[in-house]
């Protein structure tokens, strides 16, 4: 069983370097031809960045395959060796000392990807304002959150596991529950913990919004502004909560950057989410991938942990499932995508239709810009990892003239909102 596992990750990883190693040439190739939507010099810079992550990323998973082929030979086993010290005495602290043991592992691991990630490829190119301390600040944050609501829902779980017959069931039911309050308390509870959010100071802006919103049918808890700029000078925004937590989100960086008319027109394809009902067909789609992975965690044959020389014990069980789960989000996530990138399209005509589609148009342009996103990627790229349709597609469903670009050079900001009549 575990061979045929093993072997199943390695065509997973496999398929991932190859996808990796194809969007890299792709890239190369594709740098040396007209710069598209921005100058040359950024059009270069975008894609010396996409192929620096790009390099990471192919890091990052041959680091998870051997990570993966550890776990399988020696880390469960290691695992249950500290455990089932406590396992008379306690098989709830046992499934715990092993979860949380797995959790440090993975989380060790993955620390040095992170690091390099911000201080050398994001310093690189102009990304991130994170110092070490506000690094390390965050990443204490993130283990006491680990420790405070992490280890707690272990434990739930673990209870659930031993305490039913139909333990996957019910610890589905729970789980989804869970995934919820946390979205309903995100942008109250847990967001201000690393970032300050404070109330839109720009009345008339705020009056914009606020109209967008009611003609949409949405009330939302405020319009605020998050501090991003401490950290980095990406630009966003978004939605966030359900229900009387609900908030609109400005990165302090995008009001730097886009007019008036542009963050309506972004803010509208955003309300577009909201009149189409996505975030609740998103939601259907995770809750399948939920289901199956619960089941399949209720069904695991016991001769998996004989040949992991462990014992299935609940966390032995869990971490198991948490092993394998890349591997089925692997699979079920280009569904989730095909279904993703069809919404985008309907939120950008929402978007478009409130806020006009010259000002989505250079909007788009600008947060490509600003963010240094490369703006063309290889068709097996796209179908794994794009959540959103590809840049040009959008702007060419929204009437851009992208003919127009041959023939002139763009502006120094790398914008221009030129649309077909």
């Amino acid at each position: 069983m575990l061979q045929a596992l093993i072997i199943l990750f390695s065509v997973y990883t496999a398929i991932k370097v190859y996808v990796s190693v194809m969007q890299m040439g792709y890239i190369i190739d594709e740098k040396r031809k007209d710069a598209v939507l921005m100058t040359k010099a950024k059009y270069q810079e975008a894609a010396k960045y996409a192929v620096a992550k790009e390099k990471l990323d192919l890091t990052a998973h041959l680091v998870e395959y051997l990570l993966f082929i550890w776990w399988i030979l020696a880390g469960f086993e290691v695992m249950y060796g500290f455990a089932s010290q406590y396992l008379a005495e306690s098989p709830f602290l046992a499934s715990i000392i092993f979860l949380v043991g797995y959790f440090t592992i993975e989380y060790i691991v993955s620390l040095p990807l992170s690091i390099y990630q911000t201080f050398v490829i994001d310093k690189q190119f102009g990304f991130t304002k994170s110092t070490p301390k506000l690094f390390i600040i965050d990443q204490i944050k993130s283990i006491m959150l680990f420790f405070t609501i992490g280890i707690g829902v272990m434990a739930l779980l673990v209870w659930i596991i031993e305490s039913f017959e139909m333990w996957w069931l019910y610890g589905f039911v729970t789980i989804m529950a869970i995934l919820l309050i946390i979205n309903f308390a995100y942008p109250t509870i847990i967001a201000p913990m690393f970032n300050k959010f404070t109330p839109l100071e720009d009345k008339e802006l705020q009056k914009k919004i606020e109209v967008l919103m009611e003609n949409a049918g949405m009330k939302a808890n405020g319009v605020f502004v998050m501090d991003a700029s401490k950290r980095d000078n990406r630009l966003n925004a978004y939605f966030g909560g359900f229900g009387k937590s609900k908030r609109v989100v400005l990165f302090d960086t995008l009001l730097s950057k886009l007019s008036h008319d542009e963050l309506i027109a972004v803010l509208g394809h955003e309300l577009g989410h909201y009149k189409h009902g996505d975030i609740w067909k998103n939601v259907a789609l995770m809750t399948i991938l939920f289901f199956v992975v619960f089941y399949l965690l209720g069904h695991l044959p016991e001769s998996i942990f004989t040949e992991l020389r462990t014992a299935p014990i609940a966390g032995a069980k869990i971490a198991f499932i948490m092993l394998v789960f890349p591997l089925l989000t692997f699979i079920w996530m280009p569904i989730i995508s095909l279904f993703s990138r069809h919404n985008e399209y309907q939120a950008d005509k929402y978007g478009s239709g409130v806020g006009g589609k010259e000002h989505l148009v250079s909007a788009l342009i600008k947060l490509v810009g600003e963010n240094k996103a490369f703006p063309k990627s290889h068709p097996l790229y796209i179908f794994f990892y794009y959540s959103h349709p590809p840049i040009l597609e959008r702007l060419k469903v929204l009437g851009f003239d992208e003919s127009y670009k041959n023939e002139s050079p763009l502006p120094d900001d790398g914008i221009f909102s030129f649309i077909k009549k």
